[in-house]
């Protein structure tokens, strides 16, 4: 049993090393899975070094030849220079005008396979696919293409590709230094189901393809030609095609790529079909390698909201509950600031990695629906800072301009501005760290009234939206872009709002009454007197059983 346990330990730290900065999960929802028909991809960008802003980039047209400088996404490294397209399209965030959305979690796999000299990283990969694409299928062709022309340059990559009607995943990993192009594996979802995946490959065995047919709707499986026979001459693979998982071959399971990665997909899993995922909670806490499925049947129709409330799970309710152990604190807290992987007396341990985390840049739940003009049927409903404590705000897929609370150039990780959504949010998220199991009931409660809102909204904006594009399709994008401006710098100075009473209510760890809104005074006019909550018993306890003898209330000594 010690034996097994210091495996597991050293596995974990070995992923902790190979892992890079963002560490992310993403949701995926196919038409006939969700509640309305739409196909939906939800997004964290989690990392300690991310900033949360909207990216933009304006439709545009290119002479023949021109060039385009490609940097690194995580560091700004400039890697060097590709053809720049005659057409781009306009790109919301992660979403295009066309409703192509694309959105990664990093796997990294086998290091050897990392190229220094690839020109295109995975962060500009995606961006670069959305500016020239038109559909799921397109982009993957694009994003292949890409790598294939001028290698790729960053580590094993899980990209979700969706459009309004189809939802993919593409499973993408170099080839080595002295190689281009990539070992890669795209998978349709099929139609009702939904998947997920969390920074470990997923794709296990697949039907393999001796030509990519991109043209042909039939197809759900695309993949490299010798994404097989690479693996073989590598050594990373001996048998037959039918058994060959990409997964295996390309990043073998270890215990930390469970904890802290696959136990967060069997989370989303669960709260969408809790019958199906009871099988797995021994894969989830890194005591079985009974491997999930892809792509499960959810066991109801699932919203927008709903994939919100999963980028907000901290495994409440179940084994891996953040809340319960005592390293949730006196006031529960689902946090645990890194270190992920931590020594005490010669032994390693971890922290859970949930779902939703304190250094989320930003996150997103991309809605397509395929009844409505593209500029008005893509919604990308996006917030910053931490998912569980974030607003998810709508910016429609036709807007001209992203507002100035969420705009790139909007203050950055080293400068605090009160303009930007990202430090309001950031400010309020970090004032709950402390007080949590109060504050977020005081979050959830605005959260909910202003997501309420904005939903409601959204049905009106579709209708009006709708009605101007028949008549004059700019005019209509310009009203989107108004309304969605708008609502960014009202959702933004309300959170602001609620972080100033946050402060006046749990001042010094007191706690001010409050009815309405309106904090108390007593008959005279003064502030009413201050509550003490102190802490929950099961906290005094192991306070009593640490320093009790010390912090007994006792009788003074009798003068002898």
């Amino acid at each position: 049993m010690k034996k097994l346990t210091a495996l597991a330990s050293a596995l974990a730290i070995a992923l902790i090393i190979s892992l890079p900065g963002n560490a992310c999960t993403n949701v995926l929802i196919t038409k006939n899975a969700s509640v309305d028909g739409s196909t939906m991809v939800s997004y964290a960008a989690d990392s300690h070094d991310l900033y949360g802003e909207l990216y933009y980039w304006p439709a545009a047209t290119y002479e023949t030849g021109s060039l385009l400088k490609v940097y690194e996404w995580d560091t700004g490294k400039y890697l060097g220079e590709i053809a720049q397209a005659k057409q781009t399209y306009t790109v919301i965030g992660n979403m295009n005008e066309h409703q192509v959305t694309i959105a990664e979690t990093t796997f990294g796999g086998r290091s050897e396979l990392h190229n220094p000299d690839g020109l295109i990283d995975y962060g500009s990969l995606i961006y670069i696919a959305l500016q020239r694409s038109k559909s799921a299928r397109e982009a993957i062709q694009i994003m292949t293409s890409l790598v294939e022309e001028y290698g790729y340059y960053s580590s094993g990559e899980s990209f979700s590709i969706a459009d309004k009607d189809e939802v993919w995943i593409m499973e993408l990993i170099g080839k080595g230094q002295g190689y281009k192009g990539a070992n890669w594996v795209a998978i349709q979802i099929p139609d009702g189901y939904v998947s997920a995946h969390a920074n470990q490959s997923r794709i296990t065995t697949f039907d393999y393809q001796k030509e990519n047919r991109f043209d042909d709707p039939t197809a759900n499986v695309f993949n490299s030609k010798d994404v097989i026979d690479f693996a073989k001459e590598k050594g990373y693979f001996d048998g037959k095609k039918k058994d060959f998982s990409f997964a295996d071959a390309y990043a073998p399971l270890d215990f930390g790529a469970v904890r802290f990665c696959e136990a967060r997909v069997w989370s989303a899993f669960n709260i969408m079909n809790p019958a199906e995922m009871g099988e797995y909670v021994e894969y989830a806490q890194g005591n079985s390698t009974n491997r999930m499925p892809l792509f499960i049947k959810p066991n109801r129709k699932i919203s927008h909201r709903d994939v919100m409330n999963i980028m907000r799970d901290h495994y409440e309710d179940t084994p891996l509950d953040m809340t319960k152990d005592a390293g949730a604190g006196p006031y529960n807290i689902p946090y645990r600031f890194r270190p992920l992987t931590w020594e005490v007396d010669d032994a390693t341990y971890f922290n859970e990695r949930a779902i939703a985390t304190q250094q989320t840049g930003f996150s997103f739940v991309a809605q397509m629906r395929n009844w409505l003009p593209s500029h008005i049927g893509g919604i990308l409903w996006f917030g910053v800072d931490d998912a569980a404590s974030t607003v998810y705000m709508p910016m429609y897929a036709g807007i001209v301009d992203v507002p100035y609370c969420l705009a790139q150039g909007n203050g950055d990780l080293l400068n605090f501005t009160w303009d930007s959504s990202f430090w309001v949010f950031t400010f309020v998220s970090n004032q709950a760290y402390g007080r949590y199991s109060y504050m977020i009931e005081d979050i959830k409660k605005v959260q909910k009234e202003l997501e309420d809102n904005l939903t409601t909204y959204t049905v009106a904006i579709d209708q009006s939206a709708k009605a101007l594009y028949d008549q004059n399709p700019e005019l209509a994008r310009q009203f989107l872009t108004d309304f969605c401006c708008n609502q960014a710098e009202i959702v933004t100075e309300r959170w602001r709002q609620l972080g100033e009473f946050l402060m006046v209510k749990y001042n010094d760890g007191n706690l001010h009454e409050e009815e309405n809104g309106e904090f108390k005074r007593n008959e005279h006019g003064n502030p009413a007197h201050a509550k003490f909550p102190g802490y929950s018993e099961e906290y005094y306890r192991n306070v009593v059983k640490d320093a009790g003898n010390k912090l007994k209330m006792r009788e003074l000594p009798k003068d002898e």
